[in-house]
């Protein structure tokens, strides 16, 4: 199989991504959670759903052209559906993340 350039689709468990060609759905997630601003969408989704304009004011005023992109690839992994809100599936990938929040205020608390 050749290199995978970024090709504009999907990262979805079986396809290959950025980082692997196996399409392993733990590399998938990677690459889909490791894009620019989508970790911030998800959270803000979390706290609560919102259309377009609202999200985008709520994430710092990203740009339009990532925004939509990122709210794609989100639904198309479907963990977010129309409205935009989390669905089942997303609320659970923010619920694991839980772990990380914890771990990430002791370490400002070390820092401080």
């Amino acid at each position: 199989m050749s290199k995978r350039k970024d090709s504009g689709a999907d990262p979805l468990p079986g396809r290959p991504v950025r980082g692997s060609e196996s399409g392993r759905p733990v590399m998938a997630a990677l690459d889909l959670l490791g894009r620019r601003w989508t970790l911030r969408i998800l959270w803000e989704l979390h706290q609560r759903p919102d259309g377009f304009r609202g999200l985008q004011a709520r994430c710092d005023g990203m740009s339009s052209s990532v925004l939509a992109t990122r709210l794609n690839e989100l639904t198309s992994a479907r963990l977010v559906e129309g409205g935009y809100r989390l669905t089942e599936l997303g609320e659970e990938l923010v619920e694991a993340m839980g772990p990380v929040v914890e771990w990430s205020r002791r370490w400002a608390d070390e820092l401080a």
